[in-house]
């Protein structure tokens, strides 16, 4: 599992764009990693949205973003298409990533329990070391957050 201030173990996943994302290819960018329980649901889009609208200003503090759920390719890359989102979605459909992050949780839904992605983002720096992280997200005004966060570093 991942703590503050340890170097991020590499992982190696398939992405959009017929992609596979290894952690160590990043080295000397900031990535942020947010996962999120399902593509095209209201706060997943809504989320993603704002990284979308706000991937220049990233990019501008050299830093990438790369969402997670564990949605397949194909429901990825219809999901990339209709929000034309600007940056790659992983597909975690193994749950390893989810694991490594600690993001599987149970959770209620419609008064049932169900095991999910609790929505989760974490900020690695250039040397790849986790320097913050954010659980439970609420969707409204995190993208700024993480945003202040990655001009700090």
């Amino acid at each position: 599992m991942v703590s503050i201030g340890k170097k991020v173990k590499n992982f190696s996943i398939a992405a959009t764009g017929d992609k596979n994302i290894n952690l160590k290819d990043y080295k000397g960018k900031k990535v942020v990693l947010y996962f999120y329980p399902r593509d095209s649901t209201p706060g997943c889009t809504t989320e993603g949205q704002d990284f979308r609208d706000a991937n220049a200003r990233f990019a501008e503090q050299n830093t990438v973003i790369l969402g997670v759920s564990r949605n397949s390719i194909k429901s990825h890359e219809n999901f990339c298409s209709k929000q034309q989102f600007n940056f790659d979605l992983l597909a975690d459909e193994d749950e390893a990533l989810c694991t490594q992050f600690d993001v599987i949780k149970m959770k209620n839904m419609y008064g049932k329990q169900v095991r999910g992605i609790e929505r989760s983002t974490f900020l690695i720096d250039e040397q790849g070391v986790l320097r913050q992280e954010w659980r439970k997200v609420k969707v409204k005004g995190h993208v700024e957050e993480v945003l202040t966060a990655a001009k700090a570093l």
